[in-house]
């Protein structure tokens, strides 16, 4: 068996998550004590008794899906022995690179945290109330998404393609008046279905550019290490160690789409048979279904999730 572990991203959150976690296992509480001091903030008790709406602001949902996959990390490599030295890759899927990146290592919890507030912060201002919209096309490949967004674009406006979750599963981004334009073409071009998604910005598209600018200034002075195993990036679908590049990469992010079919195909060819989602929920899990069949999924947000993991590797 060749292990990887994989980050899930925004819109996994929900109230409670973590708190098993918390009152098991030492090594998680410590996790979101240092990230609630990081951040001069009482995030766990957010999480675990807040309002589900405060929750999901992107400036809040950021940095608690990270302190609650660090925290089952930290929690597995604690209590059961298995850690990132044990796998082949770590990836993460958007804000899951950040959590990635700090179960392998390669950047301090802390700075983590900090560096999510700043980038959910300033996501979210990127792009005024009602300007941008994000779609998903079900049923789309790849060539009717570009057709969509390029007559999108036509409208003048900003229209990428900003994830590229599973075969089948493309979601589009972009100053509103292009995505209304984009999802009318899908309906009326053979796209199964195509529809507006409920988001607070227009993630992964042009329009983020001042959200990238601020993140290259605040990974300038953010010291980067090389992970312990090598990260599946988002923006190249490829490995990196080196520091320097993964900030580059953390940059581009931003704007740039998430390639996460390309990840799950690179680690598969690189033989990869089975991924352990850490956090909350299971996106990862089933969208990896529809990429490759044969992988086998874990899923790690609570202690008998950890439990099972460990008996299932260890025997």
């Amino acid at each position: 068996m060749t292990l990887a572990f994989i980050f899930p991203g925004q819109g996994s959150q929900e109230i409670g998550m973590g708190k098993a976690l918390a009152e098991a296992f030492p090594a998680a509480r410590a996790v979101f004590e240092e990230v609630n001091a990081a951040l001069g903030q009482d995030l766990s008790g957010l999480m675990w008794g807040g309002e589900l709406a405060e929750l999901t602001l992107t400036s809040n949902a950021q940095p608690a899906l990270m302190a609650h996959s660090v925290a089952a990390y930290r929690a597995l490599e604690a209590n059961f022995g298995i850690s990132a030295r044990d796998a082949a890759f770590v990836a993460g899927h958007s804000l899951g690179e950040y959590s990635a990146l700090a179960a392998g290592g390669s950047i301090s919890l802390a700075d983590t945290a900090r560096l999510l507030r700043i980038r959910g912060n300033a996501m979210q201002s990127a792009v005024k109330p009602g300007e941008g919209a994000m779609a998903a096309l079900l049923g789309a490949d790849y060539s009717q998404a570009e057709a969509a967004c390029a007559a999108g674009r036509a409208t003048g406006g900003a229209c990428d393609i900003a994830n590229d979750n599973a075969p089948g599963q493309l979601v589009i981004s972009g100053s509103k008046a292009a995505i209304d334009v984009a999802v009318a073409w899908s309906q009326a071009n053979g796209v199964k279905k195509a529809m507006a998604l409920n988001v607070s910005a227009p993630f992964h598209c042009a329009l983020m550019q001042p959200a990238a600018d601020a993140m290259a200034e605040a990974l300038a002075t953010t010291t980067i290490n090389a992970p312990a195993v090598p990260l599946v990036a988002n923006v190249t679908a490829g490995a990196v160690t080196d520091p320097e590049a993964i900030r580059v990469n953390l940059v581009k992010q931003v704007t740039a789409r998430v390639r996460w079919t390309e990840s799950v195909q690179f680690m598969v060819a690189q033989g990869v048979t089975t991924t352990a989602e850490t956090g909350n929920g299971k996106v990862l899990t089933v969208m990896q279904r529809r990429i490759e069949k044969s992988l086998n999924g874990f899923t790690l947000g609570n202690p008998e999730d950890l439990e099972a993991f460990a008996k299932a590797i260890k025997g």
